[in-house]
């Protein structure tokens, strides 16, 4: 049974103090809970910070389908009538959104609309502290999105704070200060969901890790000090036996998973990876109560980067799909609904005869069989020990310890059966990141940092290094004229 602190618990209690009052006019009414009574067991600063957490299951949506769908492990083509949308979808993998990109406004909202709700829910508990510093690392993990997405953003921290545009640099030493004062306060323990001080730590360790991007000057000295510290935490967290059991249907349990985002498929619903990616008579296969869309699917180049033995080729669903009785299943035009690798168009006539087959479909999410609902039961993994680990090898590389980087690399590698590397380069670890954190939202973040977004591959031509930055929406500036646009719209 998965503990949900997602839940607006503080409105049940002020509710409850709301209705007691109207059953006798005589008594006191309470607007706000006493500081005596109230935030002082871990039970209930998780029980009033839950509104702050709720927000974060946008992020399968807002967060991963442009960080994603935009890099060269994912792209959503155009199959017939289905996944144009106005262009929206392959403008992500062909680099030429605009400011009026809806989605894009879409990850604005998310993104800014909970940054407002945690700053409204920062003066009703500034009581304690603890709770307050949990509401900064949870702003800050908002804040780090924005910096990554967007670059130059308001620093908005109460209903005073100027809406004008602060450079990136400003954004990411807010970020990182917000985070190096609240860690010594948060959770030491395990908490499940909970922004604990590893949580809090791992998100350090991303944000150092992008310092020469964010902030112009490096900081790879911290960025290893701060997974290391993840590493060797107390919490004693370990590599589970396979990458992909990090993602089945009940992945609670997981020992290596830092932090995650509970979902449920009847209670707390968003996480539908195998809707996106699924053909629709994949239905049969699983037992779905829902037909797919027939859309996500991975590039030729990306997925011939997996060697034929690495145990993270479980994550891939190709070639000749079949129901649970084991029939052979066919597409809309009775073809073999065979899974290919490589297709030659982004953008697909029903003429085509690829347009339903295209591409190899992703299960890096365990699909949940027999399920009556569009939603499933996984709960999103934001951080992992294998990121941690990682990430050290990456600080350490750059640190000129390649020794150490080596090791931690083939660390990762010896878990899903590939041979280890004897040398290695920053090509080597940008690879590896990638078959193992494909479809985890970092690989944009991951290649950005390595100089290789904006480079030419299949179906991307638009060799404009302004695309590392996304756009500020042109409707958030239209109502807010302190916004600047980003260089290059």
């Amino acid at each position: 049974m998965k503990k949900y602190i997602y839940k607006v618990l503080s409105v049940g209690v002020f509710a409850s103090l709301a209705l007691s009052s109207c059953t006798d006019l005589t008594e006191p009414v309470y607007d706000a809970i006493p500081a005596d009574q109230f935030l002082k067991t871990d039970a209930q600063i998780a029980a009033a910070l839950g509104p702050a957490y709720g927000g974060l299951r946008g992020i399968t949506w807002d967060w991963f389908n442009p960080s994603e769908a935009s890099s060269d492990e994912l792209i959503v083509p155009t199959r017939g009538g289905d996944w144009y949308d106005g262009g929206d979808w392959l403008a992500y993998s062909r680099h030429t959104w605009t400011p009026q990109h809806g989605p894009l406004n879409g990850m604005w909202g998310f993104i800014f609309g909970n940054i407002s709700q945690i700053n409204q829910l920062i003066p009703v508990v500034k009581t304690n502290q603890k709770a307050v510093d949990e509401l900064r690392a949870v702003r800050a993990f908002y804040y780090f999105m924005a910096i990554d997405a967007f670059g130059n953003v308001p620093i908005v921290t109460d209903n005073t704070s100027s809406s004008a545009t602060k450079t990136r640099a400003e954004v990411y030493a807010f970020i990182k200060t917000e985070l190096e004062s609240a860690i010594p306060n948060l959770v030491a323990g395990k908490s499940y969901s909970r922004m604990t001080k590893d949580a809090a730590m791992m998100l350090l360790a991303k944000m150092k890790l992008n310092a020469g991007v964010y902030s112009g000057a490096a900081d790879w000295q911290g960025a290893y000090d701060a997974a290391n510290a993840v590493i060797k935490s107390a919490n004693g967290y370990s590599l589970a036996s396979s990458t992909v059991s990090n993602f089945i249907v009940q992945n609670q349990g997981s020992g290596e998973n830092i932090w995650t985002i509970p979902y449920d498929s009847f209670k707390a619903g968003g996480l539908n990876f195998h809707m996106r990616t699924l053909h629709y008579a994949n239905a049969q296969t699983y037992g779905l109560g829902n037909s797919p869309w027939n859309g996500f699917c991975t590039l030729a180049d990306f997925y011939n980067s997996f060697e034929s033995k690495d145990l993270r080729q479980a994550m891939w669903i190709k070639g000749q799909q079949y129901a649970a009785s084991g029939a052979a299943l066919t597409d809309a035009k009775g073809a073999p609904l065979s899974f290919i690798a490589d297709f030659q168009k982004d953008q697909m006539t029903d003429a085509d005869p690829e347009f339903q087959v295209a591409g190899i479909r992703a299960q890096k999410y365990e699909i949940q069989r027999n399920n009556p609902n569009g939603d499933q039961s996984n709960d999103y993994v934001v951080f992992r020990l294998a990121d941690a680990i990682m990430m050290r090898a990456e600080a350490a590389f750059r640190l000129g310890k390649t020794a150490e980087a080596l090791a931690d690399v083939n660390t990762i590698r010896t878990r899903s059966g590939v041979d280890p590397l004897t040398t290695i380069t920053a090509a080597d670890i940008l690879a590896e990141r990638g078959r193992e954190f494909a479809w985890e939202g970092w690989r944009r973040n991951d290649m950005i940092r390595f100089g290789t977004f904006s480079l030419e591959r299949k179906f991307m031509k638009k060799l404009d290094k302004t695309r590392e930055l996304f756009p500020i929406p042109q409707p958030r500036i239209d109502a807010n004229p302190a916004l600047k646009q980003n260089p290059g719209y």
